[in-house]
This record gives structure tokens, sequence and C-alpha cells, in this order.
């Protein structure tokens, strides 16, 4: 099996590529963040090649959604074979094998929450918004929880319970009410200020929202659901101790309300198991997947409890959730995951192991954590141990242009999320690019100009 490694043979852009962005940027929305100059053609396995011929690993897999790499025979097969029979009926209003197998396939996981029902849905966005009204039609109750440096999605709904990044939420206003913003259980920075991995019992966030907002600002008998990423995604890949999802089991448990996990990001084998949930052994109400569900096929779901979706006929529907060749790459997307699990949890452990190997070295890397292939190294200036933010956003371009796609998370993190068929030789290849750019980066992390504008096209 010939072995690949990156190949940048043009400048960045190259002359292609640059035609292509300058008709986008003449006619696409200026809401797009566009990371940097990359313009896809084709992609193999953890491999993507440009329009101009340069060859790029890929460890962002499209923000972690392409599960089973680029173009999987499989799964390409399967989207072929599904367009060709009928392209679209609308699966709220009527029945299709592919849609009814999926449902079943999904409801078949995690048997610890009991039976379940399942709605399809074509975003882990749109998940999060039916998810909300199931949760207040459910509890006949208003007030949900969500958690700082949470992000999930950018609906109305969905920005109503971030907490990562304010630019997804300022002049949109006024968001969903009775949405209750409470500290995530971060063991790398604790919101009481202890030292790195330290924290005690008493700073499990999910106690003070029992013995502060249930007792000061909220009467529980009100709240419907705590809404929380069981592994932290945008806000940073953050990994908390497994008695933070206890205690929210319990306390959920305790006054009625439903807990609802979203993995959106965490799911379909990121974490060597099929859902996060089983990872920490603590099991949801609601559960929340999207992204690499269908290997990059618009495609959503929630998960819940047979007790649980309660919604009546018409309460709920989507004109296109649950597309038929949406669901035959789903369906084959967990055939490929499911013989992939054991591998992720391997390749992941050696992931860390090289990435705590780099942090021996270099000092500007913090922390490293994760499971499975969900692992996220977070930048610090080693001074003062401050988010070292410029930097990340220097390194990410760095990477680029030495054939390595990487995406930041968080203040100053960047996440390993690539695509769950990768194995020894690409994180050999990836770790060795990371440790070159760390070798060219200045440590003088006191610069203002940003990273992003300083390599931003110029046309």
């Amino acid at each position: 099996m010939t072995m690949l490694h990156p190949e940048v043979k043009t400048a960045l852009p190259g002359p292609k590529a640059r035609a292509i962005i300058e008709l986008d940027q003449r006619f696409s929305s200026p809401s797009y963040i566009k990371e940097y100059p990359l313009v896809v053609e084709r992609g193999e396995g953890p491999w993507v090649h440009d329009v101009d011929g340069n060859r790029f690993l890929d460890f962002m897999a499209g923000i972690a959604v392409a599960s089973t790499g680029h173009a999987h025979p499989h799964v390409v097969k399967a989207v072929q074979e599904a367009a060709g029979r009928f392209l679209h009926i609308c699966g709220t209003d009527f029945y299709y094998d592919a849609f009814s197998k999926l449902c079943a396939r999904l409801a078949g996981y995690l048997p610890e929450m009991g039976p379940k029902k399942v709605f399809l849905t074509n975003s882990g966005t749109e998940a999060v918004e039916g998810a909300i009204k199931l949760a207040r039609h459910h509890t006949r109750r208003q007030y949900i929880v969500a958690f700082k440096g949470g992000f999930h999605g950018r609906t109305y709904g969905a920005i109503s319970l971030n907490s990562s990044k304010v630019a997804q939420r300022a002049f949109f206003g006024p968001l969903l009410p009775g949405v209750i913003h409470v500290p995530y259980a971060n063991p790398y920075r604790c919101p009481n200020g202890c030292a790195p991995q330290t924290c005690g019992d008493a700073c499990n966030p999910a106690l003070a929202l029992e013995r502060e907002w249930f007792v000061n600002h909220v009467d529980p008998r009100e709240v419907a659901a705590i809404f929380v990423e069981p592994i932290l995604g945008e806000g940073g890949y953050v990994v908390p101790p497994t008695s933070f999802l206890k205690e929210l089991r319990r306390i959920c448990d305790t006054h009625g309300i439903l807990l609802v996990f979203d993995e959106v990001q965490s799911g379909i084998g990121r974490t060597g198991h099929m859902f996060a949930a089983e990872h920490f052994g603590v099991m949801p109400d609601i559960l929340l997947s999207a992204k690499g569900i269908a290997s990059g096929m618009p495609l959503g779901a929630i998960i819940a409890k047979e007790s649980v979706m309660t919604w009546p006929r018409g309460s709920h529907g989507s004109t296109y959730g649950g597309n038929p060749v949406c669901c035959a790459a789903a369906l084959a997307t967990l055939d490929v995951v499911e013989g992939l699990l054991d591998s992720v949890r391997a390749t992941g452990a050696l992931l860390q192991r090289g990435l705590r190997e780099l942090q021996s070295r270099h000092p500007v890397i913090g922390d490293v954590r994760g499971v499975g292939l969900m692992v996220g190294a977070e930048f610090v200036d080693p001074a003062t141990r401050e988010p070292a933010s410029a930097y990340v956003g220097e390194l990410e371009q760095l990477a680029f242009r030495k054939g390595l796609l990487l995406l930041s998370c968080g203040k100053s993190t960047i996440r390993f999320a690539p695509p769950l068929v990768v194995g020894e030789h690409e994180v050999a290849v990836m770790l060795r690019i990371l440790d070159a750019c760390l070798g060219e980066l200045s440590l003088d992390l006191s610069r203002a100009a940003p990273a992003r504008a300083a390599a931003g096209v110029k046309l």
C-alpha cells in the first residue's frame, strides 16, 4: 500500500483556487468564516486535493463530519444507488425503507436508555431546535439550562443556548427566553481558580446548579431540560470529570428534568464508542446526533426515550429531514464506523502520546486532552499560562501551507478530529509537520497582529 504524504506544489492559494475564491468573495455572504484559502477538488480517505493539484492531510474532517473519510466506496455506492431510485418523497408524510431502517438502527444503540424513538433532521442545529420543543412540550416547563463555553448551532434556539463566542449572538436579540447559563466542568481551567487537574467535588458546577440556582434564581419544577455536550466541542475540546455528568443525571432524576446530550460532534464513533455517553457510563433522556452520521450528507437525529417522545402527530416535522439519499449514506456510514471503534481508540491513544511528547519539548502546549479521535491541544503563553490565541491562528495557517489541515476551537485550542480511518502513518506525518511548525513559530506571544489577517487572501 502506498504511503501518501502532503504535497504542496504551488503558492497557496494557487491560480485556479484564486479564481474560485475571487468569485466566492464577490457573491457569497460575508458571514462565512473561511479559515484558510483551501479550494477542494476531491478527496480520498484522510487526504484532500485542491484544484491546483496540492495534496493535504486532513485532521479536521470538515469539522468532524467526514467520519469515514472522503469518498468512502461503501458510502459512495449507497448514495449512488439511492439517488438512482428516487431523490425525495418527504419522510414526515410518507414511508420508505431506508428511513425506517435508520430510525431502528439508531434506536438500537445505548440499550441502557431503554426503548427509544427517533426524529430525523437535516442538521445538528435542527436537532437542537427540535429537542427544545420536545423538552418543553413533554414537561410543560419553560426553563432550559445550558453551559458556558457550549455551542449548539446557529438558529435562534441554538444560539440562545450558545455561550462560546459572542459573535454568534451579537445583535440577534431578543433571543429565546428562559435559558440559564452555568459553568462547565473544566479540569484544566476551573471556574474557581484551582490549579489544573486538582479540582475536588466542591468545584463541580452541577452541585452549584442545585445549591445556588435552584435556591436563589429558578424553581427546579420549572426547568424542562439541561442541555450539555458530554465533551465540550467548540468550547475547547474539554473532557469533564465523569462526576460532573453523573451529578447532572442525579439532579435531573431528582427534579423531573430531562437530560439532553448534544453529541453532534462527539457521536458516531468519534470517541471510540458510538456515543460519548458510553465512555462516561451516563445515559441521557434525549441524545442529539449529526455531523459524522452520514459522512457529509446532511442529516441529524433526535434520539429520545420512548417515554419522552410524547409530542403528538403534526406537532413537529421536516420536509427534507431523513432524505432517502441521506438515510442510505447514514446506514452505510454506520456499517463502516461500527468496524472502526477499536482502531479509533488505539489511534487516539497513539495521537495523545505523540502530542504529549511534543508538549515535553514545546512549552507553548499547555494541555493535551481528549477521548478517541476527539483530541485537543491547548496552547498557552509559557510565562503567564494565558491562552495563546494569536499563536494558534498562526499555527493553523502555517500548517495549511505545509499541507496539514487543522482547525482551532475555544480560546486557544487546536482540535484533532480527523476522519476515523486514519492510522499510525497519518498520525506520524501529522506530528512531524506539527513539530516543524512549532519549531518555526516565534514565541513572542505579545504580538497583536492576528494571524488570519496577516495570512488573508489578497486578490
